[in-house]
């Protein structure tokens, strides 16, 4: 089969780009002819593995600082409306000539499969690929966490899709209620191994991870940690990843006086590594697909404390047997849940026992054969 997936910057970071390279890496190594097309390209090399044998490319270079002119925020809108909703939330990416780019691009193809990654690429799909192409829509994300106009446009073109597959159970019923007659698969993406070293439950760290944007809602976890060192002052929290609200952070957390226990740690090329050293895995978003990086942290027997955010953490896990699940935005019982299981070791060697044995469902294993079985049925059906 042959195999096109187009991502919005391949060379970055983030879960969406981790799942869909790991997917690439599966498809390549079980000897399909696969391409990952980056829509544009920020960096000399990509941030995640990539196997030798899946080609890479990138539609829109701008490396070095080389930007189209600006043209101004109302005249960026205006042209913007023209193909990629403003609601979508990385409209930013989406300029005139990336737009131009990627529209190209898709009504350049002829046959096999194009698999788009989210909103704005899926819609760009659905109206200018080519009828011989199957399309294939992943969304990463809970329907309900699209805002108005992206949804309104995602009810009228995702018809035009051979499938369009969804994370979770939820998703894949809500999705069905609101497409009738469109295929909606659910395939949970897959971890890159669940083969991983677990944690001894040694160290006095709790981990989070993800971009410092406020959908992973690490400021309600700031708070929460404080509520954790006035029970245990001698337990840190470790935050990877980088974002826009780094300063913020920076500020609550000496806010806070806890410069001494909560650590932005910024990228890491090691975080399995990292995952292997922790002893619980805190997850504070106000929304998720599927939590990727949960389910990771899951492989190396962490425990998870989270907040019961729509979707994905519920639909991995049951709460009391492999973490705790807060109510939503609740930063005081995020934090006593916390403090709680630091209190109970033996509780979190039972519940990292139980994680291990639950993202089993995540392996590539367990996910590729049906990302496999789905395209080549769809090929099948189109011949």
């Amino acid at each position: 089969m042959r195999l096109r997936y187009l991502l919005l910057h391949a060379y970055g970071m983030g879960g969406t780009i981790r799942t869909v390279i790991n997917q690439a890496n599966a498809m390549a190594e079980a000897g399909h002819d696969v391409e990952v097309v980056s829509v544009v390209r920020r960096r000399d090399r990509p941030q995640f593995a990539l196997d030798p044998r899946v080609a890479l490319s990138a539609l829109v270079d701008q490396r070095d600082g080389v930007r189209p002119p600006s043209l101004g925020a109302r005249v960026v809108r205006k042209l913007r409306g023209r193909a990629v909703p403003a609601g979508e939330f990385a409209v930013d990416y989406f300029t005139p000539q990336v737009e131009r780019a990627v529209i190209s691009y898709l009504a350049s193809l002829s046959g096999g499969v194009v698999i788009t990654t989210r909103p704005g690429l899926n819609l760009l799909s659905a109206k200018y690929t080519r009828r011989g192409v199957v399309k294939v829509a992943q969304e990463h994300m809970n329907l309900a966490t699209h805002r108005k106009d992206v949804r309104e446009a995602l009810l009228r073109h995702y018809g035009a899709f051979d499938a369009v597959v969804v994370l979770t159970e939820t998703d894949r019923k809500e999705y069905e209620q609101v497409l009738p007659g469109v295929r909606v698969e659910r395939i949970p993406n897959a971890v890159h191994t669940v083969d991983q070293r677990r944690s001894e439950q040694n160290n006095k760290v709790v981990i989070a991870a993800g971009r410092l944007v406020a959908q992973k809602g690490f400021d309600m976890l700031m708070p929460a940690f404080a509520e954790v060192v006035r029970r245990h002052p001698d337990w840190q929290l470790r935050v990877y990843g980088t974002g826009p609200k780094k300063d913020r952070l920076r500020k609550q957390i000496e806010k806070l006086r806890l410069y001494n226990n909560v650590f932005l740690m910024g990228r890491t090329e090691h975080f399995d590594e990292e995952l292997a050293k922790a002893s619980l895995f805190v997850l504070s978003s106000r929304f998720e697909g599927l939590p990727m990086v949960m389910i990771e942290a899951m492989s190396h027997a962490l425990p998870i404390v989270s907040f019961d955010c729509p979707t994905g953490p519920a639909d991995v896990l049951t709460s009391g047997v492999e973490g705790v699940l807060v109510p939503p935005g609740d930063s005081e019982a995020l934090g006593r849940a916390l403090a709680d299981l630091i209190g109970d070791r033996e509780g979190r060697l039972r519940m990292g026992a139980a994680a291990v044995r639950t993202v089993q469902a995540y392996s590539p294993a367990s996910v590729m054969p049906q990302w496999e079985s789905l395209y080549g049925e769809l090929l099948a059906a189109r011949r």
